[in-house]
């Protein structure tokens, strides 16, 4: 199931999740269709097990990348901290890019991703309160927002890069979400 799974993770990544056949995902793993068809019916139960345990795997993330902080830390450590947590996750699983962001996200998995997004979005406000102590609800759920939507469209660049080049977007990223936060956070 494993090996079915990891074969799914690449054609996905290289057709896309519409163009993926089960018979290519059979092939990628080196056994006969009639093998995938024992553990999965169609391709839209593997990407629905594959989703499932790399939504599992990104909770754990975002519980490690977004543990509160300290006030006292510096704005530019705190958002290194989670940034690199995000972007080690999806380098290691770009696959999760694919089906979660691509124009034809399977089954139930867009309300799983919703569901994950308004999280995201929950812990973003969290971990920026202790920085914003006077700015109203309704100002930090905003900028959690912006600041989710500018790492989403960051991460499209650096999982399109590698080595050198995926770095300094990476930097990019942390230069863009840090130049945004700095003139908002009270001292």
């Amino acid at each position: 199931m494993a090996q079915l799974l990891e074969a799914a993770a690449s054609v996905f990544c290289t057709t896309g999740y519409t163009a993926a056949s089960t018979n290519a995902i059979a092939r990628e793993a080196g056994v006969s269709p009639g093998t995938l068809y024992q553990f999965f019916p169609n391709k839209e139960a593997i990407a629905i097990e594959l989703g499932d345990r790399l939504m599992h795997e990104m909770r754990d993330a975002y519980g490690e990348a977004l543990a509160p902080v300290d006030p006292a830390t510096p704005l530019e450590e705190a958002v290194a901290a989670a940034v690199d947590r995000f972007i080690d996750f999806n380098c290691r699983h770009p696959v999760f890019f694919t089906l979660m962001h691509g124009p034809d996200v399977p089954g139930r998995m867009a309300e799983q991703h919703d569901a994950l997004h308004a999280t995201l979005i929950a812990r973003v406000e969290a971990l920026l309160g202790p920085f914003l102590p006077d700015t109203p609800a309704a100002d930090v759920r905003r900028t959690a927002q912006v600041c989710v939507g500018i790492y989403k469209a960051g991460l499209e660049l650096v999982l399109a890069h590698e080595g050198a080049e995926r770095e300094a977007y990476v930097r990019e990223l942390k230069n863009v979400l840090v130049r945004y936060l700095a003139p908002l956070i009270v001292d």
